[in-house]
């Protein structure tokens, strides 16, 4: 195995690569007022969501160690690539590049290249698939940086949730304007600029929501027809269905691909969130 594609478990890897040996997923924490949990394969949904529904607190979560990613980085593999949380919303990217000079101080210097995905959930799913396909064509590590970087610029992130509180709480959208109050159910459609939450627009009910996501997907996608659309979803599979079916009358693409969140997209979308990676 010439290369390695490490991940924090905020990225979704498809079922079939879970258990690939050319993948590591390294866990982040998250805790529920007394309840600790890792974001492993451990990880129950609903019994995560059934403890959040039930706490007054609002769930945080954890970054990896530098010590966690060192390890992850011990491979007899000449490439070691990295894909973690937008560094914007996480401490994730800075503890897996610490992790990077405690491996070169330890073992000494090897190709790492970590990637700062500037999305979360779906979208690092994109990202280390593109590595995937880029590095199983046998490219020098310099040459994958350049296309992952190129590929992770062009990308866009989109998602609506039923409840923000939890991103509102531990300060991810300090940057946007106070939002209108939930018992007007008017809710909003979120993007990301460089890795920042931002406010794509706004509807009444999470269906009109929808609906205005998928037409500012729709609107914003440049060379569809080469691409994976990825869906992520909190406990709401008949939703990402509606919506990939939307996309598909809309635009024209290689494929659209739906996973459910782990643990960390899972406490941030919250019940009924959906996450689309373009």
């Amino acid at each position: 195995m010439n290369f390695k594609i490490v991940v924090d478990s905020c990225c979704e890897l498809p079922e079939e690569y879970r258990k690939d040996k050319r993948f590591e997923s390294v866990p982040l924490g998250i805790e529920v007022g007394d309840y600790s949990i890792m974001d492993d394969e451990q990880f129950d949904q609903k019994v995560f969501l059934e403890k959040v529904a039930a706490c007054p607190k609002c769930p945080k979560s954890s970054c990896p160690s530098p010590e966690r990613y060192m390890e992850a980085y011990r491979t007899d593999a000449e490439d070691v690539y990295v894909v973690t949380l937008s560094s914007k919303l996480s401490g994730s990217y800075e503890s897996a590049q610490l992790g990077k000079r405690l491996y070169f101080e330890t073992y000494g210097e090897k190709n790492i290249y970590v990637v700062d995905s500037e999305s979360a959930s779906c979208g690092e799913t994109q990202i280390a698939m593109k590595l995937l396909e880029l590095a199983g064509q046998g490219l020098e590590f310099t040459k994958v940086q350049e296309e992952i970087d190129r590929f992770r610029d062009e990308m866009n992130t989109y998602f609506v949730l039923d409840n923000l509180e939890t991103l509102r709480k531990n300060g991810r959208l300090t940057g946007i304007k106070a939002l209108v109050a939930s018992t007007l159910n008017i809710k909003p459609v979120m993007g990301a600029d460089k890795g920042v939450i931002v406010q794509k627009g706004q509807c009444i009910g999470t269906k009109k929501a929808l609906m205005k996501m998928v037409d500012i997907i729709a609107s914003e996608l440049r060379d569809g027809v080469n691409k994976t659309i990825r869906i992520s979803h909190c406990n709401c599979l008949e939703r990402a269905q509606s919506v990939r079916k939307m996309l598909e009358e809309k635009v024209k693409c290689r494929g659209i691909a739906i996973t459910d969140t782990a643990g960390i997209s899972s406490m941030y979308a919250n019940d009924g969130g959906i996450i689309v990676a373009v």
